[in-house]
């Protein structure tokens, strides 16, 4: 690949970490997001976007002049800059922060949470310390030395394939593809496949879920869309052979992307998660957390929060907002009990099918499907009393995709009288976005957590406690 021999090269000396995986570097007044760099360093960088009417424009680092003490060698050859432009190439995505420390990524995603709610959550610095003094913790403290290490955490994983059939990621912002032969930070089942040594010539994109506990690995195929149906079934039959050849083989099924329909080929269309409670089916490419620890950790602390405030006793009416299969909704149907209620709304069809499944035999849970703010706002019994009032619900969790809740859903939330809402987010430029959204409607963050459940790469997840403005200020 010769992507970066023809990209204007520039020496900058790097400033602050931004939200998205990069840093601040400046050129002649021009503004240069820069990616796999570490603030302070003096780097070369290769401009792999420069308009001379943009705003801003991107770069890669190519070769470091003065390194940070946090600087490592990269632990993945095709996700390494460096490497990469030894070789005229560029890096896959998914790893942009493994040339820097295990404290030194702590330390710069702590830095971006507080500058995304410094500057969209329109908190002082003053309250951002009180609220986030204990910074980004990190969750792989147990476990293998790889996994202690940040590695082998993530139980989904999806992959492109090249034209000659090879297994491969895309680089950042890139339509290309790079051929991988291994994926460090996956499930150990994952490599286990070799799936780099199958031919998937006729196949465009690869999704494959390995649960943490075990259960059995699924993968999903999705044939080339060019390609014509009989070609397409063909190309998917045969790599589904392979993979059955294996000493032990997954479960395999033909995949549409675009609404989630699989075929199943092999074994079983869907996985098999489990917490310390209970037991989740999650169908072909249904959302489930992707860290091997997450579904512990991000239940522990959201609720954690409701427990102590006191908000989740016997009897409750809660709600469990982008349930997806019922990771949250089953505990909280445990913590209000069978004269408790449970709303739980998702987006998804199949994923709430899950949920149904999941959860059939709790009969306070109300599984309800469907955009969250109508749900919130129409007057069906899910939202409603008997007397035609809006329901109120004692507590909330709030657990969105990575764009977030947004002002209609907010909106539509504030207007049910919640007494407090575990917001779990991926996304910190989002969250604080939202609570930017619920302080204008009185409310105000009262605690917050923020996990690494995404190690080597810029992501990371937050769980926060909102509670009414008035109530908190009564507590102070």
């Amino acid at each position: 690949m010769s992507e970066s021999t023809t990209l204007p090269r520039l020496t900058v000396t790097v400033g602050p970490v931004a939200h998205g995986g990069h840093c601040v570097a400046r050129h002649e007044g021009r503004v240069i997001f820069v990616r796999h760099a570490i603030p302070g360093e003096t780097v070369e960088i290769a401009l792999t976007e420069h308009e001379d009417d943009a705003k801003f424009w991107r770069a890669d680092v190519t070769r470091v002049v003065e390194a940070s003490a946090e600087r490592v060698a990269h632990f993945w050859p095709e996700a390494d800059a460096l490497r990469a432009a030894s070789r005229n190439g560029v890096p896959v995505g998914g790893a942009e922060f493994g040339h820097v420390s295990r404290k030194g990524q702590l330390e710069l995603k702590t830095a971006v949470v507080r500058e995304q709610l410094e500057r969209l959550g329109g908190l002082s610095s003053e309250a951002v310390e009180a609220l986030f003094g204990a910074g980004v913790e990190d969750v792989d403290t147990k476990g293998t030395a790889e996994q202690q290490g940040g590695l082998g955490w993530r139980t989904r994983v999806g992959f492109a394939v090249t034209p000659s059939g090879k297994l491969g990621m895309h680089p950042h912002r890139s339509h290309a593809i790079v051929p991988i032969q291994d994926m460090p930070l996956a499930m150990p089942a994952v490599n286990e496949l070799r799936l780099w040594e199958v031919d998937f010539t006729g196949i465009e994109r690869i999704e494959v879920a390995a649960p943490a506990n075990g259960s059995g690995v699924l993968v999903l195929l999705a044939p080339d869309a060019t390609q014509s149906e009989k070609a397409a079934g063909a190309a998917v039959k045969r790599v589904a052979r392979s993979l059955a050849a294996l000493e032990t083989p997954p479960s395999v099924a033909r995949w549409n992307p675009e609404n989630s329909a699989i075929e199943v080929l092999n074994g079983r269309g869907w996985v098999k998660e489990t917490t310390d409670d209970h037991e989740f089916r999650v169908t072909g490419d249904g959302f489930w957390q992707i860290h091997r620890n997450a579904p512990k950790v991000l239940t522990d602390a959201a609720l954690g929060l409701l427990l102590q405030g006191g908000y989740l006793n016997d009897g409750a009416d809660v709600a469990d907002l982008y349930a997806g299969a019922g990771l949250f909704t089953a505990p909280l149907a445990d913590a209000v009990g069978p004269d408790g209620s449970v709303l739980s709304v998702e987006g998804s069809a199949g994923t709430s099918r899950d949920a149904r499944k999941n959860l059939h035999a709790s009969a306070q849970v109300e599984i309800a499907q469907g955009r969250v703010e109508k749900i919130l706002g129409t007057a069906s019994r899910a939202s409603q009393t008997a007397a035609g009032q809006r329901r109120r619900f004692d507590a909330v969790v709030l657990d969105p995709p990575r764009a977030g809740a947004g002002k209609a859903v907010v909106r539509a939330l504030v207007a049910t009288s919640p007494s407090a809402i575990a917001y779990v987010s991926c996304d910190p430029a989002a969250f604080a976005r939202d609570v930017k959204y619920f302080a204008n409607a009185g409310w105000t963050v009262q605690t917050l957590r923020a996990f690494d459940l995404y190690p080597h790469t810029h992501h990371v997840e937050t769980v926060a406690l909102l509670v009414p403005a008035a109530k908190a200020s009564a507590t102070d």
